[in-house]
């Protein structure tokens, strides 16, 4: 398996990519993992012995996160992005890694790839935790604004491929993310999706709620990239304030500093099935290759885990099943 990274995409560039990469060559010694970027921010934190399974590809621009996506593709042909999805295009790696700007990874996916056949719309698919610890498949959350009924179609699909191949789930449940279990609840959008989805050859089990999703209600949730962006949004912001004020109702006194001493294990397990480091790596589906999103601020150990879920990914044809579901489309 050859997977290229961006090691200059993040917050933490390229520190946690090089770091993820080291990690994950003495785990995966069958995996060749390519950093793409700038030799001399790379080697140094390589070290002077690195693993023969890890090589640098030169590129010495940079994508920024607030350059234009679809500009910056074409302005910067040299960038660490743009030379990891050239590396997919060629043959060269069988996937690509990215933490950098998500328009941008988009539009390397849909300018230089291209969408599959039989597929109007790439979305973006990331796990969410679920209470169970088996997690929820969500897409669209962003790639695309907007969507029309056949768009939410085609991410069901996907979504259930992605599920079976990747996650060995049998007959996976899809969900429609609504304001309401009842089917003439929703907009238009939502209405129309339900009808299409309930004739689907998938096991839609109707409208799901928002409040529902953290506990599994679905295996896939979809909904349109606006509606789904939110959401994500939303629930990291509800997780990060609920740790913080457990943090600091802990430690406004000795005899809750002395109770949360006692509740440290619990807390630490609570936290590590809501934690994004264990779900990072949301692929880019329906793109004719395998793009995968790291979280922005990923550090080492969340970039090991989409080096994880990525290699899954390959060693189960992900992107062939995708081909075969959609090339009669």
């Amino acid at each position: 398996m050859r997977i290229a990274i961006d090691a200059m995409g993040g917050d933490h560039a390229p520190r946690a990519q090089v770091e993820s990469a080291l990690a994950a060559a003495a785990e995966w010694p069958d995996t060749h993992l390519i950093l793409v970027g700038k030799p001399e921010r790379i080697q140094p934190l390589l070290g002077a012995n690195p693993p023969s399974n890890i090589t640098v590809e030169p590129a010495d621009e940079v994508i920024e996160s607030d350059d234009e996506p679809v500009r910056a593709v074409r302005r910067k042909p040299n960038s660490s992005m743009v030379v990891a999805g050239r590396m997919v295009k060629e043959g060269r790696a069988d996937a690509m890694i990215s933490a950098g700007n998500t328009g941008a990874l988009m539009a390397v996916g849909l300018l230089l790839l291209g969408r599959l056949n039989g597929i109007d719309r790439p979305a973006l698919a990331p796990m969410f935790p679920s209470a169970d610890n088996v997690g929820v498949l969500a897409l669209d959350m962003g790639a695309n604004m907007d969507a029309k009924p056949e768009h939410l179609l085609q991410y069901a699909l996907m979504g259930t491929i992605y599920r079976a191949k990747v996650h060995g789930m049998d007959k996976p449940r899809v969900g429609l993310l609504n304001v309401g279990t009842e089917q003439a609840k929703g907009n238009e959008l939502t209405k129309a999706a339900f009808d299409l989805l309930n004739q689907a050859p998938i096991h839609f089990v109707g409208n799901i709620e928002a409040r529902d999703v953290l506990n599994r209600a679905c295996d896939v949730i979809v909904c349109d990239g606006f509606s789904g962006n939110i959401m994500l949004k939303a629930f990291e912001g509800a997780a990060s304030s609920i740790f913080s004020l457990l943090r600091e109702e802990l430690t406004s006194s000795w005899k809750t500093k002395l109770a949360a001493a006692i509740l440290k294990p619990s807390f630490r397990r609570v936290r590590r099935r809501m934690d994004y480091n264990e779900y990072n790596g949301a692929p880019l589906l329906g793109v004719n290759g395998l793009v995968v999103k790291g979280h922005g601020s990923s550090d080492a150990k969340a970039m090991k885990t989409a080096i994880r879920h990525t290699r899954t990914a390959i060693g189960n044809g992900l992107i062939a099943a995708l081909t075969e579901e959609f090339s009669g489309k």
